[in-house]
């Protein structure tokens, strides 16, 4: 099984630093030409299956890549990003810098979420209960899957396979359509890209 995992492209929250989360918000029109470029690199994979989180911008992300196939895109909560609850729709800019919040990205592993919110405990078990189902499944065990999910969603779903398990962020939160290439061969997993992104020079 190889399984490309991307994040999806670019929204006006992120443009402006909103705290976005769970909170259905689509692509923007630069997201939009990041997916399509994305795609375009990849017009010779030969995708077999497409999982996509339910929010918008990550299926849309699906669709741009997988431009004219005829895949139909499964849908899984699991890969959703990680809610941040009462403070999804704020900006960071205007967070005051000793808030809770900001711990997410310093350190993510005691970050204490918002009411309503997820911690990062909760992604990775969501994430990796995903995973496991996926890596098992005899349908898809010699495919080509691509997975469209989110920045945190993405950090979580590999950590199993990160060298440091400690570093969350793993340097950084995923770019916008960032592509992680993942090889499953009789049980095993290994990392064969990182945050690969195909529109730098685009």
């Amino acid at each position: 099984m190889l399984l490309y995992i991307i994040r999806h492209g670019e929204t006006s929250w992120n443009v402006m630093r909103k705290i976005q989360g769970a909170t259905d918000i689509p692509l923007n029109e630069n997201g939009i030409r990041l997916a399509k470029i994305t795609g375009e690199k990849l017009a010779d994979v030969p995708f077999d299956a497409a999982i996509s989180s339910p929010l918008q911008r990550a299926y849309k992300t699906a669709q741009l890549v997988l431009g004219h196939r005829e895949i139909t895109i499964e849908t899984d909560e699991r890969i959703q990003e990680i809610s941040f609850g009462d403070l999804e729709g704020e900006q960071l800019l205007q967070v005051d810098p000793s808030h809770p919040f900001f711990s997410f990205f310093a350190d993510a592993y005691h970050y204490v979420p918002a009411r309503n919110g997820e911690s990062i405990y909760d992604i990775c078990d969501r994430t990796h209960r995903f995973y496991e189902d996926l890596i098992h499944r005899e349908d898809l065990r010699e495919k080509t899957v691509l997975i469209a999910t989110h920045g945190c969603a993405v950090r979580a779903l590999l950590q199993p396979l990160y060298g440091d398990t400690d570093d969350f962020w793993q340097g950084g939160v995923c770019p916008n359509c960032g592509v992680n290439i993942v090889e499953v061969k009789d049980g095993k997993a290994a990392l064969l890209e990182k945050d690969k992104i195909y529109y730098e020079d685009q």
